[in-house]
């Protein structure tokens, strides 16, 4: 075996190599410093971060099993990003009482998913890719019940349990269809052998892949699992569930739809994602409307968030690609910051509900205050930064020049619309109520705050600082062979 070949991926072996050195912590520490393990962790990642965005070079390994390039390296470094946010975040909650037996498991736990996102990011050959999915679908069930003394945990556990269960099921029906067509597990020769090839069980294959990869994105009809998990779980384990593995999982999904079945069927699986863009984006506005818990307010938006976010996948294109990347990296900011508003808010008082946020800016102007940049973001109201993610996301599709294109980004457009009412529901609460605030003045932990700073100024920064929208699309503008495949 040519062990060079572990070169090629620094990423993965960075991590484990946090996660062996936290697992130790954990393990051999004595009780006393157990306390300073959040920090621990926080450093290591903050470091192994930091080291990942020295550049790697392009290349495969195992056979062609595993790629690296650039989109690759540049997307595992914007999760890296959103999941150390996570882990500021999470610092006071992990050390307090009923969480802190179990704080070295939370860590373990998050960085084992991390790892298989990137397995799946870089897998060239479906068996890598269903570890790569498995690996990181699994723990996050664990995380989800991690808060045992509550109800809502445990039903959030098995509901998401059971759903992962059916939708790796039918993704792996549907892979033994492709091999039965094809013959080979590996992206570049499905393709191939695809070309010219027409059939019903084709048609079902492409239909059962979606539905799979589809649960772990929450579109519409495979998005029943969304709201309550993110009710139930732990606020540190939701963040990290509606950006990281959302992220990985459209980056994913973009590279499967090109790479293995752009040249065959790119105008059947083009239709399906239509209706299903569709229906995400208008079923995920309508259901925020009417949730009162912000945790299911947010589930929902996250499901019409990743209606657009498909929009990228849908435009084949390297500027749907570059557009994709840009509005992942946007959308880690703007819903981090507002989960790390819940977290501060729900650790302190237990308040989860909008109402209870009403006239939150006497008590906590700067929590109102980012919170509100939140919602303008994940609104698309300009200057901030997810104007600029929906535009980019919006003109990477109509790059593509089909009228069907054009009527999909007008439905969108007027989902957007829709979606300021209930985003602005929360400015409105915290800003105008003048009703008696039920939220104290809170003081939350140096981490916190940390976190909620750096995701305000990236919601600013990204939607003035033109060079990283440039530095994506100049990445993505390297692999024009990806989107020759869609065009034979």
């Amino acid at each position: 075996m040519d062990y060079s070949q572990f070169l090629l991926m620094p990423q993965e072996i960075g991590l484990l190599v946090v996660f062996l050195l936290v697992f130790i912590y954990d393990t051999f520490m004595p009780d006393r410093s157990q306390r300073h393990m959040p920090v621990f962790t926080l450093i290591m990642f903050a470091l192994y971060t930091l080291y990942c965005f020295v550049p790697v070079p392009a290349g495969d390994a195992f056979g062609g099993m595993f790629r690296t390039n650039a989109p690759t390296w540049a997307m595992k470094n914007i999760l890296n990003v959103g999941v150390l946010l996570v882990f500021l975040q999470a610092v006071k909650w992990t050390n307090s009482e009923f969480v802190s037996v179990r704080r070295g498991e939370f860590y373990e736990l998050i960085l084992l998913t991390l790892f298989g996102m990137f397995l799946m990011i870089s897998a060239r050959h479906f068996l890598l890719f269903v570890i790569g999915l498995e690996t990181a679908s699994l723990p996050i069930a664990a995380l989800a019940a991690f808060e045992k003394r509550h109800y809502e945990s445990h039903e959030a556990a098995a509901k998401y349990v059971f759903t992962a269960i059916f939708s790796s099921a039918i993704f792996l029906l549907g892979i033994s269809f492709v091999y039965g067509i094809s013959g080979s597990l590996y992206f570049s020769e499905i393709a191939s052998a695809l070309i010219g090839h027409h059939s019903a069980l084709l048609i079902a294959a492409i239909a059962f892949v979606i539905a799979g990869v589809g649960f772990k994105l929450s579109l519409v009809p495979f998005h029943l699992w969304t709201a309550d998990v993110y009710q139930g779980a732990p606020t540190a384990v939701t963040s990290y569930l509606s950006v990281i593995s959302k992220g990985a999982a459209a980056f994913s999904f973009l590279i499967i739809m090109a790479q293995v079945f752009g040249a065959a069927y790119q105008q059947v699986w083009q239709w399906m994602l239509y209706a299903i863009i569709i229906l995400t984006i208008t079923v995920g506005n309508l259901f925020a409307v009417r949730q009162r818990n912000l945790k299911r307010f947010l589930a929902f938006s996250s499901i019409s968030q990743a209606g657009y976010i498909m929009l990228g996948v849908i435009a084949v294109n390297t500027l749907g690609w570059a557009s994709m990347m840009y509005y992942v990296l946007v959308y880690v900011f703007s819903n981090l910051a507002a989960f790390g508003v819940i977290a501060v808010i729900e650790r302190c008082t237990g308040k989860v509900t909008i109402d209870d946020y009403n006239g939150l800016f006497k008590t906590n102007p700067w929590l109102a205050f980012t919170m509100m940049l939140a919602m303008f973001s994940l609104g698309g109201i300009p200057p901030f930064a997810g104007f600029f993610s929906k535009f980019f996301i919006f003109v990477g599709a109509c790059h593509q020049g089909s009228v069907a294109i054009y009527i999909l980004v007008l439905i969108a457009l007027v989902n957007t619309i829709i979606s300021l009412y209930y985003y602005l529901l929360v400015v409105k609460a915290m800003f105008i109520r003048q009703d008696e605030c039920v939220i104290p003045r809170l003081s939350s932990h140096w981490t916190e705050k940390t976190g909620l700073i750096i995701c305000a100024l990236g919601i600013i920064l990204l939607g003035v600082v033109s060079c990283v929208y440039t530095h994506l699309a100049d990445i993505t503008a390297q692999l024009p062979q990806l989107f020759a495949l869609v065009q034979q």
